[in-house]
């Protein structure tokens, strides 16, 4: 499997429980959207997707790699953006990014190079030397993007990443996301408990206080029926 794969992970807060045998498997070049309600488990999977926290139970594999066991490969094909914004204000965009090159082993005109393709691909080109405080909240996400692509991972997990902005920033941040997936191949795990950043093709997980109550196509999960009576329906029946 060189997508994600999450396999019966488990994980408790003392004695509260956070996560229950949570399993699913993404392929490589598909848009997945995490979606729940606030405190379905989303941020804790996100932790121990990015070795913030650890567990003994289950395991997740990263393009081949467990992250349990092979920890440095594992993280070095995943790219992050936090639901918090987490950009250096007082820098420039380039200036971002390039720090962030440096940390993967990334420099000179290698790290430059990589710079202006991230910065290409997410339409942020002319952005570059505006300091990060500068920029609108679309734009900071987008640089956010970017740097998260640096270093060319195999998996981008987003974590509720179009908080606070407004309909057509969010609208442009998803429709870009999906082009990643489709032109270039990109595994996405999308957390969120906004429907409509979800497309019919996608695929859904939905979870709920901690366990999944469905993983599929979209349209297979609606047959047909809103994305939104759907997930409103599972999701306000005790689980």
């Amino acid at each position: 499997m060189s997508g994600l794969a999450v396999i019966g992970i488990g994980f408790s807060y003392g004695a509260k429980r956070a996560l229950d045998d949570v399993r699913f498997t993404v392929a490589p070049g598909t848009f997945c959207a995490l979606l729940g309600p606030n405190g379905a488990g989303k941020s804790t999977l996100f932790g121990l997707l990015t070795r913030l926290f650890t567990t003994r139970e289950g395991a997740i594999s990263v393009a081949g790699h467990d992250l349990g066991t092979d920890a440095r490969r594992a993280m070095a094909r995943i790219g992050v953006v936090f639901q918090q914004g987490t950009l250096d204000l007082d820098l420039s965009v380039r200036r971002n990014l390039l720090y962030f090159a440096a940390l993967h082993g990334l420099a000179g005109v290698k790290a430059a190079a990589r710079v202006d393709a991230v910065l290409d691909i997410m339409g942020m080109a002319e952005r570059a030397g505006e300091r990060a405080r500068d920029l609108n909240g679309g734009h900071r996400r987008r640089a956010e993007i970017a740097r998260a692509l640096m270093h060319d991972p195999a998996v981008l997990l987003l974590d509720e990443p179009t908080v606070g902005l407004d309909a057509a920033s969010r609208g442009g941040i998803v429709d870009h996301v999906h082009d990643l997936c489709a032109g270039r191949g990109l595994t996405v795990l999308w957390a969120t408990h906004l429907t409509d950043e979800v497309r019919a093709t996608d695929q859904v997980v939905i979870l709920h206080k901690g366990r999944v109550l469905a993983d599929g196509p979209c349209a297979a999960l609606t047959d047909g029926g809103d994305l939104r009576d759907v997930f409103l329906r599972r999701t306000l029946v005790p689980a």
